[in-house]
C-alpha cells in the first residue's frame, strides 16, 4: 500500500465514515496530534476517552471540544501518567471498569529531546520511561479489552528512529555515558516501532484477534518540542514551524486516524507523510529501515521490557 491507493491527496479524514457506536482510547490527547485526532474522532460520532496526566489541561480540552461539537459530545478524560508505572496501572483498571469497548488504542503520547539526562520515578531514562515503558505496560494491561472487539493498536512512532543509534543500547539503556537529546529520544522511539513489530509476530503466532500499526506524524506543530528542550532546538524548531517544511498539529494526527480506521492496511509496514524527508506530503506508506525488524534485538528488548514494567504477556 502506498499513496496511489488513495490517490495524489494521499489518506484524508474524507474518506472516513460514520464512527458512531466506537470507542478510541488516545493517549496525551488534549493538545497537539492527539488533539487534533479527538477532534476528528468526534466530528465523526466515535467516543473518546483521553489518557493524559494534568487534569487542568484535559479539562479545558474536554471544555473546548464540548464548546465545538455540543455538550453531549463523547469525550472523557482518564488521569494518567506514563512516566509512573503504578498510575498506568490505575488508569488502566479505571479503563477496564467504566469503558465497555476499545476499537482502537493509540499510543500518542511522547516527551522529545529533553535537555539534560532525565529520570521517571521508577528510574528509567526520561524518553526510554514515557514513550517505551510506560506504553509498553499500557498495552499489556488492555490487550484483552482491545481483542474482545478485535479491535487495534496504534504506536505513533517517529522519524528518529534511523537518525540515532539504530540499535537498542542494552549496556546502558540510562544513557549514563552518551546522554544526548536527541540520540537518546530517538533510541525511544526505535524501542517502540521495535516492541510493535515484535508483537505483531507474537499475536500472529498465538491466532489472536488484534490488528497493529505503526505511523509517525511527519513534522508537525505540536507541543512535543517545550521548554524541557535544548535552547538551539527550540530556535531551530521556531524557524522551522513558520515554514513549509513543518505541517499543521492537524494534518500530523492523519497517519494515526488512518491506522485506527482504515480497512487493508499492511502489518511490517511504516505510515505517514511521504513527502520531503517524510516532514510533509500525502499520507501513504513509507519505506521502513531493516533496522527496525532486527528481530533478535526486538526479543531482547521485549524480556527486558516485561522485567522492567514487571509485566508478563500471557499469549
Amino acid at each position: 500500500m502506498n499513496t496511489k491507493e488513495f490517490g495524489k491527496q494521499g489518506w484524508t479524514p474524507e474518506r472516513l465514515g460514520d464512527l458512531s457506536g466506537k470507542t478510541y482510547i488516545i493517549t496525551g490527547a488534549n493538545a497537539g496530534a492527539g488533539f487534533e485526532a479527538t477532534k476528528i474522532l468526534l466530528n465523526k460520532g466515535a467516543e473518546v476517552v483521553m489518557l493524559n496526566r494534568n487534569e487542568k489541561k484535559s479539562n479545558k480540552a474536554i471544555d473546548d471540544l464540548k464548546e465545538l461539537f455540543g455538550v453531549n459530545a463523547k469525550v472523557s478524560f482518564i488521569k494518567m501518567d506514563l512516566a509512573v508505572l503504578s498510575s498506568v496501572h490505575h488508569a488502566a483498571e479505571e479503563l477496564i471498569k467504566t469503558v465497555p469497548k476499545i476499537d482502537a488504542l493509540i499510543c500518542n503520547a511522547a516527551v522529545a529531546q529533553v535537555a539534560k539526562q532525565e529520570f521517571t520515578p521508577n528510574g528509567f531514562e526520561s524518553q526510554l520511561g514515557i514513550n517505551h515503558y510506560g506504553h509498553f505496560l499500557l498495552v499489556n494491561l488492555l490487550f484483552d479489552k482491545v481483542e474482545q472487539t478485535g479491535g487495534r493498536i496504534v504506536v505513533v512512532a517517529s522519524e528518529g528512529y534511523k537518525m540515532g543509534l539504530k540499535t537498542i543500547q542494552f549496556e546502558d539503556m540510562n544513557f549514563d555515558k552518551n546522554y544526548h537529546p536527541n540520540n537518546t529520544y530517538c533510541h525511544s522511539k526505535l524501542a517502540q516501532m521495535m516492541f510493535t513489530y515484535e508483537l505483531q509476530d507474537r499475536i500472529k503466532e498465538a491466532n489472536k484477534d488484534v490488528k497493529v500499526y505503526v505511523c509517525h506524524p511527519g513534522a508537525s506543530k505540536t507541543s512535543l518540542i517545550n521548554k524541557n528542550t535544548p535552547l538551539m532546538t527550540r530556535i531551530m524548531w521556531s524557524i522551522l514551524s513558520n515554514s513549509p517544511l513543518v505541517q499543521s498539529a492537524e494534518k500530523g494526527a492523519y497517519p494515526e486516524i488512518m491506522c485506527a480506521t482504515e480497512d487493508n492496511l499492511k502489518q511490517k509496514a511504516y505510515y505517514g507523510p511521504t513527502g520531503r524527508s517524510n516532514w510533509v506530503g500525502p499520507v501513504g506508506e513509507c519505506e521502513l529501515e531493516s533496522h527496525a525488524l532486527d528481530k533478535p534485538v526486538a526479543e531482547k528488548l521485549w524480556t527486558l521490557s516485561e522485567k522492567e514494567t514487571d509485566c508478563k504477556w500471557n499469549f
